[in-house]
């Protein structure tokens, strides 16, 4: 029997808690999974409807081969006709943070100044942001391979000695460093279907990886098995906060930013710095935190999977 929905994606831990919704309502559905698959474009698997979760994290978990074929896979189901929610166009999105920076530009939203680099020397001929500097990698994914650098020298040095920070892409990104009021934390928007599902405020104590997910960043702080990206030095557990009081600016800005980049569901993320509102990233996987969905009165995994049984025509 044909299924009514695909899901795609790599992380089947951080699925669970969507499958079980997706059984809770009686959908019928089956799974493509990104770590180890083939497809043959005259026959591609069917169904009424295909919901594409791959992560450019995947290579921090060993499944670098997941996102070249995660992208093939969905822009030949899309050339065939089939509708993928978080298609190919959102997912080119979410794999070029420079592209990111780019659409913010076309669409006058305060973002950090960005130089996309293939070459240190020449990327410090284009810098004028100063130091310090964040320096992550053109596909980005749960803060993976991100580091603060304070000086030119430090930038050399840490590309010289770590060459691997090049992969998966050879491509990378200095961006300008904003000082965050630590009590504040960072933003994030979950939209879905275009709307704003809910906001939280996320306090990192330093850290980069601001993963959502529970098997990621649990509510206990415990360590888990399931996140590849490690600490790079001892710090408190990232807390998740409700913002019930979000600003309509903010919402409306990242409704923007949703429709402009093709986005079913995204997570879409901003800081606050000296009465400015700075937007920083785009996620199209977005992992959703159940409490914090919960504390709205709803749990988010529920909430998706009743949208996609709407978009099953």
């Amino acid at each position: 029997m044909t299924p009514g929905l695909i899901v795609i994606h790599e992380h089947p831990e951080w699925q669970k808690p969507l499958f079980e919704a997706l059984r809770h309502r009686g959908l019928s559905f089956a799974t493509y999974d990104l770590r180890c698959n083939a497809f043959n474009p005259a026959r591609l698997p069917l169904a009424r409807l295909y919901f594409n979760q791959a992560s450019p994290s995947a290579y921090v978990r060993n499944n670098t081969r997941a996102v070249p074929l995660a992208l093939s896979f969905i822009r030949s189901l899309e050339a065939r006709g089939a509708r993928v929610l978080n298609g190919s166009r959102a997912f080119a999105l979410e794999l070029s943070k420079s592209a990111q920076a780019a659409l913010m530009v076309q669409l006058g939203i305060d973002h950090p100044r960005t130089v996309a680099f293939n070459d240190p020397a020449c990327a410090l001929d284009h810098w004028e942001a100063g130091w310090p500097a964040l320096l992550k990698p053109e596909q980005g994914g749960s803060g993976a391979r991100m580091y603060l650098l304070h000086s030119p020298e430090e930038f050399l040095r840490l590309l010289r000695d770590r060459p691997d920070l090049w992969l998966p892409d050879n491509l990378l990104l200095l961006q300008e460093y904003m000082p965050v009021d630590p009590a504040l934390g960072i933003v994030r928007m979950e939209f879905l279907g275009g709307e704003l599902l809910y906001a939280m405020r996320v306090v990192s104590h330093g850290a980069f990886n601001l993963c959502p997910s529970e098997v990621c960043n649990p509510e206990d702080g415990a360590a888990t098995a399931h996140c590849e990206v490690p600490a790079s030095a001892p710090l408190k557990p990232v807390e998740f906060y409700p913002y019930p009081e979000i600003p309509a600016e903010a919402v409306h800005t990242g409704k923007r930013l949703v429709e402009a980049g093709g986005l079913d569901v995204a997570g879409i993320e901003y800081l606050e710095v000296s009465g400015r509102r700075i937007f920083y990233d785009v996620n199209a996987n977005s992992n959703l935190r159940k409490p914090i969905g919960q504390a709205f009165g709803f749990d988010p995994f529920e909430r998706v999977a009743e949208w996609l049984e709407s978009q099953i025509v």
